[in-house]
């Protein structure tokens, strides 16, 4: 009988908070399940302070059962890049995929891998939820090239990234594979109680939008879209449940100017998995009104709880949602994301949507990036 694979997941991980984090982790057990000896490498140093947008990188969560999690690499000591390379290539398992998702990143990834890698034995390849970044920097062409050739091969999340990363190198295998869904968030709760869970008034709808807060995100949008005047006759407030990662101040005064105080409820922190579902229950659409994107994991968890998602045209986000099946797929203009949001009132259409993304969810599937990956290394 073969001997299992030994697979390491290079990126966040508990203690670190985060999407990432809990993707790490979720595609952790995966391996395992599939027989693997899984771990995570991840950091005891991910961004110095000054450079962090949020309150704390920190979890408040327990730590995950079962994950072997070694906090080892420091984003800025490029010493420490070279003690854990050295680390990693004389313990020489089969494989270790490396998430990136920002240029930030590469030196010390990018590093790393190549150390590992000499061993002429384990396979290095990259899950890459971005090629460019939403912001942009003068360092991130060298950076993203310095990364992406010391890796043997890619799954990217959208056929955008994919795109970009064929103009980098073409040469080296990769692969299309969607963002799986999220299914560690818990059970969905019943709507009303859920309201009550979270302190919300239960005598109204409620729109979602979840996660940490920046430009490219779209708030400023959806806000403008959400004043149109049809919206107040039909008792639906917006619920924004996320931590700011930039000044609050220009969305504020959005809130003001059009008058919504009454029907926009911000709870701006960090959301803590365990309340997670408690948020998603309580709302009857989850709205995405993007600037730019690649691939989002709130849709992911919104496939997981069923619900209807209102997401605009950009990136990767229209591959994952169906207009007019399981929700709406809108330009980036007011009057269209507003058309939508009244239509999904005005024409009832929640319970369809819902039971379509009940089926439709069946296509995110963490076996298909393990099968994705291991298809890579073939």
């Amino acid at each position: 009988m073969p001997a299992p694979l030994k697979i390491v997941i290079a990126g966040p991980a508990w203690p670190l908070r985060g999407g990432l984090s809990t993707y790490n982790e979720r595609l952790c057990l995966q391996f395992q399940n599939e027989g693997a000896e899984a771990s995570i490498l991840s950091f005891k140093l991910q961004y110095p302070s000054i450079l962090f947008p949020g309150k704390t990188q920190l979890s408040a969560d327990p730590a995950p059962e079962s994950i072997q999690i070694d906090t080892a690499m420091n984003s800025i000591n490029p010493f420490n890049w070279i003690r854990v390379g050295l680390k990693y290539r004389k313990m020489a398992p089969d494989l270790i995929v490396f998430r990136y998702w920002m240029p930030f990143m590469a030196p010390c990834l990018g590093t790393i891998a190549r150390i590992i890698r000499s061993n002429k034995k384990t396979k290095v390849v990259a899950i890459a939820d971005n090629i460019y970044p939403h912001e942009k920097h003068f360092y991130d062409n060298i950076c993203t090239n310095y990364f992406v050739n010391s890796m043997h091969g890619f799954i990217t999340m959208s056929q955008a990234v994919l795109a970009d990363l064929k103009k980098l190198v073409p040469e080296k295998p990769s692969a299309y594979i969607p963002h799986p869904m999220y299914d560690n968030f818990g059970a969905s709760l019943e709507k009303q109680a859920a309201k009550k869970l979270i302190g919300l008034d239960p005598s109204f709808n409620y729109l979602l939008f979840f996660g940490f807060i920046r430009h490219y995100k779209g708030l400023d949008l959806l806000l403008k879209s959400f004043a149109d005047p049809r919206l107040r006759a039909l008792n639906v407030k917006l619920l924004i449940a996320g931590e700011y990662y930039e000044d609050s101040a220009p969305y504020k005064q959005i809130i003001k100017d059009l008058n919504l105080e009454a029907w926009v409820i911000e709870h701006n922190d960090f959301i803590p998995n365990p309340m997670v579902s408690a948020y998603f229950s309580a709302c009857d659409m989850v709205v995405q009104t993007y600037h730019s994107a690649t691939q989002s994991g709130v849709t992911q968890i919104a496939y997981h709880f069923n619900k209807p998602m209102l997401v605009t045209n950009v990136g990767g986000l229209a591959e994952t949602v169906p207009n007019g099946e399981v929700g709406y797929v809108t330009e980036k203009d007011e009057q269209a994301i507003a058309d939508a949001l009244v239509d999904f009132y005005t024409n009832q259409r929640e319970a369809k949507f819902s039971q379509n993304a009940a089926e439709f969810k069946k296509h995110f599937s963490w076996e298909k990036i393990s099968e994705g990956i291991r298809s890579i290394l073939k």
